[in-house]
Order: structure tokens, then sequence, then C-alpha cells
């Protein structure tokens, strides 16, 4: 029997579905890096950096809401968020309210920071819009779920290590190359190196998926989702964490020794201690309790890391 009493509508829908830990640091986290980018080839613009974020945080919060009502939709009995299933059932929450606030957010992405966008960075910014919005409701939704098969880490690490920083970096080059066609400036002016800077973003963000699916696999099971854990066991999941670890520490070596930025890159390596005590839990601990906490850890870690690489690229 509970002791404590039921979350109300504003915690709901702030702690259990916004998730501001967890989705205000990976929205932030390519675009900080592309900025940083930005700032080093002299193009930074500040406007249409902040406009992308604002953009990328809500189709973030989009697929977090998406998730989240698959999960209480199409799988009632699976117990994976207790607080969300009471809410449904008590009236708190509504399965037609959560389908409005999805759409609330992708219009406010849309309609509050694409008329802007695509004034200063062009027609690409509603390709990039389109990609951006599948990717993130493609993790749970629609024909082929990403997630249920098995394949969220390659999406999660092209989408925040490669996608998420170039379309960031994007709109910045394009405003500041006004007189340009934008379709000239993302196919002739846009540098390799965008496609590069942000991969340990990338590991980072398969770093929090791997967490969260081993914490939840055995509720993944319930709703037959062959995630990592579930495919290919508990040993495979942990090793592939800490290769992600290793990579993403180990890149700021390259960019610095091939790629020409200065030796301020390594700064995001100050962050490793508190990156190894993450992985110490994740290869220690299995059960439900004491991985929780670190989804949001392993998240602020991420936006240290970002903000750090972000600098080291500027100087």
């Amino acid at each position: 029997m509970r002791d404590f009493a039921p979350p109300s509508r504003r915690d709901l829908w702030i702690h259990w579905l916004i998730y501001p830990g967890h989705s205000l640091p990976t929205a932030a986290a390519p675009v900080l890096v592309a900025s940083g980018l930005a700032i080093h080839d002299h193009v930074f613009a500040p406007m249409p950096a902040l406009a992308a974020f604002f953009a990328s945080w809500l189709i973030h919060i989009a697929g977090l809401f998406t998730d989240n009502y698959e999960l209480v939709a199409r799988h009632p009995t699976v117990n994976e968020h207790p607080e969300l299933l009471d809410a449904i059932k008590n009236g708190t929450l509504t399965l037609s309210g959560m389908r409005l606030a999805i759409m609330i957010c992708l219009a406010l992405a849309a309609l509050g920071t694409g008329p802007y966008l695509l004034e200063v960075a062009g027609p690409p910014v509603i390709a990039i819009g389109i990609l951006g919005m599948a990717g993130s409701l493609g993790y749970s939704a629609g024909p082929f779920p990403i997630g249920k098969y098995g394949v969220s880490d390659l999406h999660f690490f092209i989408m925040f290590g490669v996608f998420a920083p170039a379309a960031a970096y994007y709109v910045q080059l394009a405003a500041y190359h006004e007189a340009v066609s934008g379709w000239s400036v993302l196919f002739h002016d846009m540098p390799l190196r965008t496609l590069i800077v942000g991969l340990p973003l990338g590991a980072f963000s398969v770093m929090v998926l791997i967490i969260d699916d081993v914490r939840d696999r055995h509720f993944d099971a319930a709703k037959g989702w062959r995630t990592g854990p579930i495919r290919f066991g508990m040993t495979w999941s942990r090793v592939e964490y800490l290769f992600m670890v290793g990579f993403a520490y180990l890149v700021p070596f390259w960019f610095w020794l091939r790629w020409g930025f200065g030796i301020w890159v390594l700064l995001p390596l100050i962050t490793l201690p508190f990156a190894a005590m993450i992985a110490r839990n994740v290869w220690t601990s299995d059960d439900h309790d004491t991985l929780l906490p670190m989804t949001p850890l392993a998240a602020l870690l991420w936006f240290v890391y970002a903000t750090l690489l972000a600098v080291g690229l500027a100087l």
C-alpha cells in the first residue's frame, strides 16, 4: 500500500513528461557545440542559435510525450511509470490531453521558431524540421518504432552526434551568408567538420539510452521491445557503454591532433572522473532504483561536456 500522495497535475507534466533534467541538456548540447564551432569559424549568430535550441527542445519534448503516450495507450498493464497509469485512471491525465500536448509542441516548433529560421536560413530548415520531428516521434510511434526493434543506438548517435550539431551550425552559417541561397550554403559552404565535432555527443546519447534500456529491460520485454540488453544481454550493453565512454574522451585528442583545433579542445577531459563514477554504477548495478538517478546525472554530464567542448572549439 502506498504511503505517499499521488503527484499533482503540474508535477506530472513537469517531472514525468517534460522531464527538464533530461530534455533541456540534451537539446542544448548540440547547439552549444555547433555555436562553439561557429565562433571558431567567425560565423556565430546568437539569435538563430537560440531559435534552433527552442525548436530542438520542443521537438524533443514532443518525442518524450509520444513515448509516454504510446506506453500508457498501448501497454496499460506494463507498470513502467505507475504514476502515469494512476493519473490516467483517476482522470488527472488523459490520452486526449497528451495528444494535444504533442501537437502543441510540434506547432510551437513549426510556427513559433519556423518562420524566423525560414527567413534567416532559407528552405532547408523545412527539411531539417521534418527530419527532426520524424526522428523524435519515430522512436516509439509509427509503423516501425525504432526503439521496439533495437536500432535506437545508431539512431540516437546519428541524430544527436551528426544531424543536430550540423543543423544548428547551418542556421548560423546561413544567417551569416544572408544574401546566398540556403541550399547553396548547405551543399557548398558547410565544412566537413560540422559532421565531426558532435560525434562525442552521439556517444553520450547512446550512454543515456543504455542506462534506460538496462534499467527498464523487464518492462521493455513485457512490451515486446528488442533493446540491446534483451537481444544481446547485459554484458554486451555494459561493454558498449564503456566503449562509448572511451570514444567520447578520446575523440577530443583527434580534434586536437588531426583537425587543427587548439589544446583547449581537451577541456572535456575534466569531466572524466564523473563519467567513471556513472560507468561504475552502470557496470555493477542492474536494479531499477539504483539506475534511475543515473539518467539525469548522465544528461548533466553530457551538458557539461558539451559546454566545455564548445569553449574549447571557440578558443
